[in-house]
């Protein structure tokens, strides 16, 4: 927590604990006398008390200051984002520039969104990040990164929707405005998460692992070594998504047979967990009677469970065996056997456990 004096040789600590400190900053070619009291434990609430020039500066920039102080880890990153902030000021005073409007412009703009909504800003004022909660209280997150050369010009904007989302820049309005529409946005798109986060929530979702508010895939374990894979359209979460069963072929094809013979049964007013489990005709394990290990059998052949950003899909059909494989390991072993036969994008070898016939297709590169 202590500062570093060689960065700062003109702070004075006023006591052993490091808390204290008296002295000037300085800032371009000004010193500014300055007072800070840093409390026990939280930063954010450190007590600046400085000469009138610089206390009107940092007074206007309050808000900033106190954000950054959320997000510094210690007290030297942060006085040095304050003068940062204040050279920027007093750059502008003196000779007004397209950098120094931009900042007062952007301070302008997040004081009408509101300070409560921002959620980083850097020090060059040129990225920022906005943060929205939707009806259920999850938060989302607008990046926009400016551009420094024209305050009107329009800004790259990024952020975690399931489909892609072009925000009209006004100039008039600018941050305000890009802010309106992306919240108006994320209203489209409430039903999508509420059917998607049953689904994280009541079931194991075997892939992704951590699934971001722009998934529209979740591979869902059914049993040891079966899973299926869904795609749900995020404009009808509710509509019969694509599936895709992942397992060895004496589990999945009753559960094929299933859904050929259920999908009648499907009623889009009934949430998207329930009618899959109706189709399906199972009962999803879920974190109230299983683990995920049950569910998470390592590759027979890397011994991992998670090579990268895959996971094991390809499972010997032998019931005895049963044993789940990467596909790219699969591939990579039976390509090194001289007995193993190649057909167009398909390989077919025996399986390494029980010598049973196995097939893989080619990963795409």
């Amino acid at each position: 927590m202590a500062i570093d004096l060689s960065s700062f040789p003109y702070l004075v600590p006023q006591d052993e604990t490091g808390r204290c400190y008296d002295g000037y900053l300085m800032i371009g070619k000004n010193e500014f006398r300055v007072k800070l009291t840093v409390p026990l434990s939280n930063l954010s609430e450190t007590e600046i008390i400085c000469e009138w020039k610089l206390q009107e500066i940092i007074d206007e920039y309050m808000p900033i200051i106190r954000q950054r102080l959320v997000h510094c880890k210690d007290l030297n990153t942060f006085l040095k984002e304050v003068i940062s902030i204040v050279e920027s000021k007093i750059k502008y005073e003196e000779s007004p520039d397209v950098t120094c409007n931009l900042t007062s412009h952007i301070v302008s703009e997040i004081e009408k969104i509101g300070w409560h909504k921002l959620v980083a800003i850097d020090t060059s004022f040129h990225s920022v990040t906005l943060k929205s909660l939707d009806s259920q209280q999850r938060e989302h997150l607008l990046n926009i990164k400016l551009n420094s050369q024209c305050i009107n010009a329009a800004p790259v904007t990024t952020t975690y929707l399931p489909c892609k989302s072009l925000f009209h820049w006004n100039k008039e309005d600018g941050l305000v405005n890009l802010f309106n529409e992306f919240e108006s946005t994320l209203k489209n798109y409430e039903e999508f998460w509420d059917e998607m986060e049953e689904i994280d929530t009541c079931t194991w979702v075997l892939e992704p692992e951590k699934p971001t508010y722009a998934a529209v895939h979740r591979r869902i374990a059914i049993g040891t070594n079966a899973s299926v894979q869904i795609t749900v359209d995020p404009k009808q979460p509710k509509v019969f998504p694509e599936c895709v069963f992942l397992g060895a072929d004496q589990i999945i094809n009753p559960l094929k047979e299933n859904l050929n013979q259920n999908l009648y049964r499907w009623d889009i007013s009934r949430h998207l967990l329930v009618n899959l489990e109706t189709v399906l005709d199972i009962k999803f394990p879920s974190p109230t009677n299983s683990k995920k290990e049950d569910f998470s059998v390592e590759c027979g052949i890397c011994y991992c469970y998670r090579l990268e950003q895959f996971t094991p899909d390809i499972v010997c059909d032998d019931k005895r065996c049963g044993q789940p494989f990467h596909r790219i390991c699969l591939y990579e072993w039976l390509r090194t056997l001289p007995s193993t036969r190649q057909s167009f994008n398909t390989i077919y070898g025996e399986c390494p456990f029980c010598n049973k016939s196995i097939t893989v297709k080619m990963p795409l590169s």
